[in-house]
């Protein structure tokens, strides 16, 4: 069993600073703290994603799509689709990529970690 208190994990850097929690059964589970005025701008994962907002509020935007997450709030996205997320006064979230790695995550010859 491994454990983790999502409220704890220091990222004083906000999105710049991910935590990979874990990298296990084909799946990544990631830690991201947005400070506040922070976003991820619009990208996509090759893998499905799951977001939990763990603590705060955050603005999940997918096409022309929004939803406003507090504490509790999950969202999914297949993979591929383009998203984004920001926060005005900063929140943490989970993120979970599953399979991991995706199809097509790495690029022929690029090297696999581990």
């Amino acid at each position: 069993m491994k454990s983790w208190d999502l409220t704890e994990i220091e990222a004083p850097g906000g999105t710049v600073d991910p935590t990979v929690l874990t990298t296990d059964d084909g799946a990544r589970a990631i830690s991201i703290r947005l400070e506040a005025g922070q976003e991820l701008r619009d990208h996509q994962v090759r893998e499905r994603a799951w977001v939990v907002i763990v603590e705060g509020e955050a603005e999940i935007r997918c096409g022309s799509d929004a939803v406003r997450g507090r504490v509790g709030t999950l969202v999914t996205f297949d993979p591929g689709e383009r998203h984004a997320l920001s926060s005005a006064e900063g929140a943490r979230l989970l993120l979970i990529l599953a399979p991991w790695p995706g199809e097509g995550h790495y690029l022929d010859g690029e090297v696999r970690p581990g």
